[in-house]
């Protein structure tokens, strides 16, 4: 039985929580969102273990529904064999929901927190592991031992702990541009050019940041970088409030360029960042936004870097390291203490994304975002996703991997069934990462819930308010169910399935591949609507062979089951946010990878469409070759991030509903297409110069009435 108190644990808490110290340290070496301090010896892993673990690289094919999927990958790398004796606990990121406080009296948040901080001070963390409490309104971002979660929920003033939730690194293909120039990307008003001076643009990504690039080097030669909050770096002390990560200040930026350029140590080298990947991500997207060939010149930098422990050389790291969503919500809050600082409006890109939760703007992440969007003078823009494939464009083509993550339908009576049909590869070696699907119902329902694995004839069910936990099948695989009533943050049922390797170290065993079939049962049925979403496995570093890059083994929906609409990311389903989609403006059309809305209840995401194909841009720790040319969301959203950045340089009071409503106005249809919203298009292309025009002279024309 499941305790009142531990219902407001989110149920991959309570999975974790239930799961062995052994088994969640083993955990911890794949995947972003648990940390451990346990470290394996020889002696704890059994051979089959060892055997997968050390394994050689193949090629690996995968038969499901008539699909077949051939990859190449790296396998997991062997965890570090070092002395025992560390901290056995399991460490996890949580949001945790408070109620509101009444007027007058103290705010209920504060008191949690300062309960929560008592129970985090007397747990044994390792080093790496930072003792994080930080209070936001009525909510609290904590990094927590497992083992207090039960603690943490029976606190007076918690209604629910949120898990955070896996970001997804969707990293386009960067292709050399030799001889290529930038992209253009200048806008102009009345024939003068904008520079976005006056603002501050905010970039939260990943890969690191070529502050000394020449596209970030104004007229006398310094960077425009003022800050660099990079995560995973220990090279500098972190920024206040925080406990992990390494601040680089403006004046130790604009001092290692200067030492670069008389001919010392390069910049970068200097001031070393944790992730100094060649054509980084972050450096790409921040010169679409800020450079000197981007949308806003003139404005001033702040990049947050999110660790990711991708190489195979610092796989270990992953058994401490954290690339989730509670990391954005921290990045997010440095950059406005950066504009506060500066005493500038921010606009904030954001071209990474989550897949988990309702889809409705409801989840801990988008209630805290859509909160701190109600001052003026902020923005943000995010990528809404490349999970928009259904289909190859050509036999060779395998984007749909990237999507079939949404389903829809409609369970019509009671007593009958609607099946469902999820497809679990693998990655040549062993699928470790864990596979999540979760399903969402009206309230006035009752579905039972069946699962049946790959060759067996037998169901695995769970009804309402009913579970099934940690339950070892014969396959190896790990189950489990949560059929859940009246979700707290929006009152709807919503059933969570996993489907996780054995982590055992006796007894590893990787998730079994094949169907998965999952039959929906009409208990009770005045509407019978459902929705489900498969969450992306945590990113693993795949192996290269010349330019291309391995797909990461998502598991995704069969053909016949796969509803191609609302695979836009959860957090681009908040109320405010930009959600941005990619339109390929040489061919007139939106490119085939964006992901569509609408969000569950129906709210119109994505809000706009902007160039995102080929789009050439800085080329980060490329040496000699300063550009480099990529495709996706992630090169569109920040394009919008830099025109949200020039109207808020053109009236700084505009909130983020405002600079919404604006865009949405002044957008152009595409061809053929009409002023109505569209699922993959939003409200149309952003019209950059009309939308600047717009903000100027709106309220004017309100007071001219």
């Amino acid at each position: 039985m499941t305790s009142n108190d531990e219902r407001k644990l989110h149920p991959r808490l309570r999975l974790l929580k239930n799961r062995s110290d052994p088994v969640n340290a083993t955990g911890a070496l794949f995947s972003a969102r648990i940390a451990s301090g346990m470290v394996l010896d020889a002696s704890s892993l059994g051979t089959d273990a060892m055997r997968t673990l050390q394994a050689c690289e193949s090629f690996a094919c995968g038969e499901s529904a008539g699909d077949t999927v051939p990859v190449r990958a790296r396998p997991p790398r062997r965890p570090k064999l070092t002395e025992t004796g560390l901290a056995s606990e399991a460490y996890v990121n949580v949001f945790v929901e408070t109620v509101n406080a009444e007027p007058g009296t103290p705010n209920a948040a504060d008191t949690v927190a300062g309960a929560i901080e008592e129970i985090v001070r007397h747990a044994v963390l390792p080093a790496e592991v930072s003792r994080q409490v930080l209070p936001r309104r009525n909510f609290i971002s904590a990094t927590v031992p497992v083992e207090s979660l039960p603690a943490i929920s029976a606190i007076p003033g918690v209604t629910f702990v949120h898990s955070a939730e896996s970001l997804s690194f969707s990293l386009p293909l960067a292709v050399a541009a030799k001889g290529a120039r930038p992209t253009p990307r200048t806008v102009q008003v009345a024939g003068k050019r904008q520079t976005g001076e006056g603002v501050l643009i905010g970039i939260i990504d990943v890969q690191g940041f070529d502050f000394a690039h020449p596209d970030f080097l104004d007229d006398d030669g310094n960077t425009r970088f003022v800050a660099i909050w990079d995560q995973g770096g220990d090279f500098r002390a972190p920024p206040h409030p925080y406990r992990y990560g390494a601040e680089f200040t403006e004046q130790r930026l604009r001092a290692a360029v200067a030492a670069g350029r008389s001919g010392g140590i390069p910049a970068v080298d200097l001031e070393r960042q944790s992730q100094r990947m060649p054509g980084s991500h972050g450096t790409h997207v921040a010169s679409i936004a800020a450079g000197r060939h981007g949308v806003c010149p003139g404005a001033k930098i702040a990049g947050v870097s999110i660790s990711l422990p991708m190489p195979a050389d610092e796989r270990e790291e992953r058994r401490w390291t954290f690339s989730d969503s509670s990391r954005i919500v921290d990045a997010i809050e440095y950059l406005y203490a950066q504009g506060t600082r500066l005493g500038l409006p921010v606009s904030i890109n954001i071209s990474l994304g989550t897949n988990g939760g309702p889809h409705d703007g409801s989840n801990g992440p988008c209630r805290w975002v859509d909160s701190s969007l109600s001052t003026p003078g902020r923005a943000i823009s995010i990528a809404a996703g490349n999970a928009g494939q259904e289909a190859g464009a050509t036999p060779d083509d395998l984007g749909w991997v990237m999507g079939r993550i949404h389903t829809m339908g409609q369970v019509k009576s009671r007593g009958l069934s609607t099946d469902l049909e999820w497809v679990v590869v693998g990655d040549g070696i062993a699928d470790v990462s864990e596979n999540e699907l979760e399903i969402w119902y009206s309230p006035q329902d009752r579905f039972t819930i069946a699962v049946q694995p790959p060759g067996a004839t037998t169901w695995i069910t769970a009804g309402p308010r009913q579970f099934v936990e940690n339950k070892r099948l014969e396959n190896g695989t790990v189950l489990s169910i949560y059929n859940e009533l009246y979700h707290p943050v929006n009152g709807d049922n919503y059933i969570a399935l996993y489907l996780s390797p054995n982590l055992n170290p006796d007894t590893f065993a990787p998730v079994a591949p094949g169907v998965w079939k999952i039959r929906l049962h009409g208990d009770e049925i005045r509407s019978g609507h459902f929705h489900a979403w498969i969450e992306r496995d945590d990113p693993m570093e795949l192996d290269r062979r010349e330019n291309l890059r391995a797909f990461r083994f998502p598991s995704f929906f069969s053909r016949t089951s796969n509803v191609d609409s609302h695979s836009i990311g959860s957090l681009a389903c908040a109320h405010r946010v930009l959600g941005v989609a990619n339109v390929d403006a040489a061919a007139g059309r939106i490119n085939v990878s964006s992901s569509q809305g609408p969000t569950r209840e129906g709210r119109s995401k994505p809000d706009i469409a902007a160039p995102g194909t080929d789009i050439v841009a800085a080329n980060g720790f490329g040496d000699d070759e300063l550009w480099v040319r990529m495709t996706g969301t992630s090169m569109a959203s920040p394009y919008v991030c830099g025109v949200v950045g020039l109207m808020l340089a053109a009236k700084p009071t505009l909130n983020a509903s405002q600079c919404q409503g604006i865009l949405k106005r002044t957008a152009k249809p595409l061809p053929s297409h009409g002023y109505e919203w569209r699922n993959d298009a939003g409200f149309g292309v952003i019209d950059a110069e009309a939308a600047i025009l717009e903000a100027l002279v709106f309220d004017q024309r309100d007071e001219r009435r």
